[in-house]
């Protein structure tokens, strides 16, 4: 396929409401889009960026800079055949996984058009459906949280993932586990925590959670597997996996049990397979988590959730959970605990309208000027 034609999109959605994790409170939803033409094709990709660099160093803007500067050129008006050369026309390029991931994510979708094959097939995927976490912000007023994980116990959410930081911690998991002594139960700390917390955190033993999910630094695996060795709550890492190679290195010393694969923190899907290969040939456990994506990001997760090694639940509730608007005709929704796997992107239906009503800047590329 000859790409003639792409266009890059900063867009921003607002949230229904503000979420708060340990780093930072969110309203808006800064984020990335790239769309690729052929001569007869169009495809979309999101990078599921965020608006600032507290996650990891990379964020919307600087991702928006590199796939203008570096990225698109590249690959405009290249004959490309498959996702796996398009990666290598763009690995020189150090770090930026979520600009290449909305590049990646919009030829995929072309990739998918022109085999006119499902993207979780191509992906190698095993099922149509996806179970469905919840992800609940922290939410300071105790009364609102437990309303808030009863809700989504009573939509049928097979898990429910507390986010947590210091001083906010013993007492929500407290409060949740007396009110739902079976429910599936997780916390994520988003690196809050140092080694110097280990007797806080071996207190969350006792409250039989599925798993703490970055309790450390976001670029650390050393202090991890001193932690893992020192409490029974399996550790999920996030921030620390930006590779293939990261998750090796963790896997060989200990420091996690599981790993929450998000593609955009990765690169894109190709090396989400990648990660989830090594995973299951070490039996680690893995599962897709999310990054507020509109329903585009949406649809790319979904796909990759649906390899046989996605043991747990998924991170992705509808879109309709957090955004006031979308992109898309058709939103992306989960009903009961689980998702249906769209066949093709197209089935959201890309609104270019609405794209171009919250897009802040845009940059396009022609193969021919």
């Amino acid at each position: 396929m000859i790409i003639e034609s792409a266009e890059i999109f900063l867009f921003e959605l607002p949230l229904i409401k503000t979420y708060r994790t340990s780093f930072a409170e969110i309203s808006q939803k800064r984020s990335i889009l790239v769309k690729l033409s052929t001569s007869n094709l169009s495809g979309y990709g999101e990078g599921s960026t965020l608006p600032f660099p507290f996650y990891v160093p990379d964020y919307a803007d600087t991702s928006f800079i590199v796939l203008k500067d570096f990225i698109i050129s590249q690959i405009i008006g290249k004959d490309i055949n498959n996702p796996t050369q398009l990666c290598q026309t763009f690995e020189h390029i150090k770090g930026y996984s979520f600009a290449k991931t909305a590049a990646e994510n919009a030829f995929w979708d072309l990739y998918s058009q022109e085999l006119n094959t499902p993207l979780w097939q191509l992906l190698g995927g095993q099922k149509k459906s996806v179970e469905i976490g919840a992800a609940i912000g922290i939410i300071k007023d105790s009364n609102q949280l437990l309303e808030t994980v009863t809700l989504k116990v009573a939509k049928g959410c097979p898990r429910v993932k507390l986010k947590i930081e210091p001083g906010w911690d013993i007492e929500p998991i407290k409060k949740v586990r007396e009110k739902f002594p079976d429910l599936p139960l997780l916390a994520d700390a988003n690196s809050a925590y140092t080694l110097k917390d280990i007797d806080l955190l071996k207190t969350l033993d006792q409250f039989n959670l599925m798993m703490i999910e970055q309790p450390l630094a976001w670029d650390d695996i050393i202090d991890h597997a001193e932690l893992q060795q020192q409490i029974k709550t399996p550790i999920c890492l996030d921030e620390s996996i930006l590779s293939v190679e990261d998750a090796r290195k963790a896997i060989k010393i200990g420091a996690c049990k599981i790993i929450n694969i998000k593609p955009g923190r990765v690169g894109g899907l190709t090396e989400a397979q990648k990660i989830h290969n090594l995973c299951k040939e070490n039996n680690i456990g893995v599962w897709c988590g999310g990054m507020l994506e509109c329903s585009v990001g949406r649809f790319f997760n979904l796909s990759i959730a649906t390899l046989d090694g996605y043991t747990y639940p998924a991170d992705m509730s509808a879109s309709s959970d957090y955004f006031a608007d979308d992109i898309v005709n058709y939103k992306y929704n989960a009903q009961g605990g689980t998702a249906e796997v769209p066949d093709f992107l197209s089935d959201f239906e890309v609104n270019e309208d609405k794209l171009k009503h919250y897009t802040v800047t845009s940059h396009q590329f022609n193969s021919k000027s």
